[in-house]
């Protein structure tokens, strides 16, 4: 056999051995050797180059071939079959989504991120697409709460992790939530490590409940209890607040362990009851009404908001069983400010002082009176012999 023979039947055999080696349902590397408007065709070592209609080089199907790939391209392709009337059928579609699934298992395994855009909400959650893969959202794994619309987020990017794979069935799952609890976390140890009882710093009214209120002090949420929302009594944490407020909050306690953060409004404004015991003094004559009675002795309101309490025993000089034996609600009476207790907040009054002190002034008045009609004393006679 000539040289020219052996050479010509060596690489007819290499190139057989090379056909056999491309086999179906298998990712290959090709060259692009001719465009147009419908199709690329594509060498990938066959018999013949493979047209590759452009429904199947990319989503969606652009309208030319030609603004996807241009000659001399090296691409990956997807056997979908070999043979037929042109030799065998590619997807460059089905390849990238493939090499997708492949790198969406690596950010799985790695604990990374990966950019989801929002198409449609669906019953339970949303469809979202990612790097030409279709990828389901479920509703509890989109926020830290509930959310009733999700169609807000439709047309939105956000980064998400995903939970769990199965490019057998075309099955992505993905969550938001869990990147959302983390940078949670994170904040909640940063704010842990440098929040202290006795702050002052600013917050913002997340969520009004019935015995409170849920503020955001930069990425975590500490509670308001209602009766530390105002110094007056509150009915409900509407009544002060409203959802967005931006307001002061003075931290009362930290818990790490629990996670808590025990927050005030009320402590970061100064006690409307001292302002109002500032203008009275111990010795001072009121007059007020009577609001509530009590085992202990009954309450008078000195002026709006400001009570103060009568003893049981400065009700009365005699002794007495019940307050009511001596006043009602409603009764004006004049008292005298026995005791004002700032720390306790609280003042006390008495009913008999300043009975006494009134009889004892009138006592006065009446003692000058008559001194001021008595007549005169005259030069006295001189006494007869």
């Amino acid at each position: 056999m000539s040289e020219d023979l052996k050479t010509e039947s060596m690489e007819s055999l290499l190139e057989a051995a090379d056909i056999q080696n491309i086999r179906e349902h298998e990712i290959v590397e090709g060259t692009v050797v001719q465009v147009n408007r419908n199709e690329a065709f594509v060498d990938i070592g066959y018999k013949q180059e493979i047209p590759v209609p452009k429904r199947e080089l990319a989503f969606p199907e652009p309208e030319s071939a030609e603004d996807v790939v241009k000659v001399g391209d090296k691409i990956e392709v997807y056997i979908q079959s070999l043979g037929g009337e042109n030799g065998g059928a590619l997807s460059k579609i089905k390849a990238d989504r493939m090499s997708v699934w492949k790198d969406i298992e690596a950010i799985k395994e790695e604990g990374k991120t990966v950019e989801a855009k929002i198409t449609q909400v669906v019953k339970g959650g949303l469809v979202a697409s990612v790097n030409g893969l279709r990828g389901f959202i479920p509703a509890s794994q989109m926020e830290l709460h509930f959310v009733k619309d999700l169609s807000v987020y439709i047309d939105q990017t956000f980064e998400v992790v995903p939970i769990e794979i199965d490019k057998h069935k075309q099955r992505l799952v993905l969550s938001r939530r869990q990147i959302l609890e983390k940078e949670r976390e994170d904040k909640q140890q940063e704010i842990f490590s440098t929040l202290e009882p006795g702050q002052v710093i600013k917050g913002t009214v997340k969520r009004l409940v019935d015995y409170g209120a849920f503020i955001d002090i930069g990425g975590v949420d500490g509670l308001a209890h209602i009766s530390d929302l105002s110094w007056e009594r509150v009915t409900h944490p509407s009544d002060v607040l409203q959802v967005g407020d931006e307001i002061d909050v003075y931290v009362k306690n930290v818990d790490p362990e629990t996670k808590r953060i025990s927050l005030s409004v009320k402590n970061t404004r100064r006690d409307p009851w001292l302002d109002k015991a500032e203008n009275y003094v111990e010795g001072d004559l009121l007059e007020g009404k009577i609001v509530k009675l009590a085992k202990f002795g009954a309450f008078m309101e000195i002026e709006p908001g400001f009570d103060g309490l009568i003893p049981m025993g400065e009700l009365s000089d005699k002794r007495i069983e019940n307050a009511e034996e001596v006043v009602q609600v409603g009764d004006v009476v004049k008292v005298k400010v026995l005791r004002i207790d700032l720390k306790r907040k609280r003042i006390s009054l008495s009913l008999n002082r300043a009975k006494r002190e009134a009889d004892n002034g009138n006592f006065k008045r009446y003692q000058s009176t008559e001194e001021a009609e008595a007549p005169a004393e005259t030069e006295s006679a001189p006494a007869e012999e």
